[in-house]
């Protein structure tokens, strides 16, 4: 359960919440959402793969780990990787709407148990003005809501060209240790290397080709992932 709600200045004055990561703030995850502003990083650790949703359509997701609950970056407290996915950095921050629907605030889950921390950071000044930590989040939920408007239209690009394919992923941890993903898609290096020069234009012109080269680049991650799980497993 989430209990958000709106940020607020007076309310929130003396509120601090902790900078931390791990299982019990729903890092464990085998996979996480990701937005276009964040895939020139994200592809620097992760594969990016494709779920295609039936209410959301297609969304890009990052690959941490094999089995259910595991994300192979998070050792203990921290995260072993450079870049942390935005839907999990923002912890228990949220973008919501005002009552007029005219644009985004800050929301809070009260129910998070990283906020009220004593050893959290502040998120007010005590003469006023957001700290530094709540300018980041700011950053980061703005990161996330461009991200969330740039997604569809992108996505919708690349399945037109058809880019976007379903994929069997056989990973061969050892002679009797297999796994199959078999229940995403990936964005085809080949396909991507088969358009032709009006259907890159296109996409060079909306702005979309340097993040379909980012994603058809992130596939080669899926052998550092290996990796880590056969650490992992060891």
């Amino acid at each position: 359960m989430t209990r958000p709600v709106a940020l607020d200045n007076v309310a929130h004055a003396d509120l601090r919440v902790a900078l931390r990561h791990g299982a019990a703030y729903g890092d464990s995850v085998n996979q996480a959402l990701l937005f276009p502003t964040e895939f020139a990083d994200a592809q620097r650790d992760f594969p990016i793969l494709f779920n295609r949703d039936p209410a959301e359509g297609l969304q890009a997701v990052a690959l941490l780990g094999l089995d259910r609950d595991e994300n192979l970056f998070l050792e203990g407290d921290r995260w072993a990787s450079r870049h942390i996915p935005l839907i999990l950095q923002r912890g228990p921050f949220l973008i919501g709407l005002t009552e007029e629907g005219a644009g985004a605030v800050i929301q809070l889950d009260l129910d998070d148990p990283r906020v009220g921390a004593a050893d959290g950071e502040p998120l007010f000044l005590p003469h006023g003005g957001q700290s530094r930590y709540l300018d980041h989040v700011g950053r980061i939920l703005a990161a996330i809501h461009v991200g969330m408007g740039e997604a569809a239209a992108m996505y919708a690009a690349f399945d037109a060209l058809g880019l976007i394919q379903p994929v069997a992923l056989e990973l061969m941890l050892d002679e009797e240790r297999r796994y199959m993903i078999a229940d995403h898609e990936v964005l085809a290096a080949e396909r991507l290397d088969a358009l032709d020069a009006a259907q890159l234009g296109e996409l060079h012109r909306a702005g979309y080709l340097g993040p379909a080269f980012l994603i058809a680049a992130s596939l080669g991650n899926m052998s550092r992932l290996i990796e880590r799980k056969t650490v992992a497993s060891a």
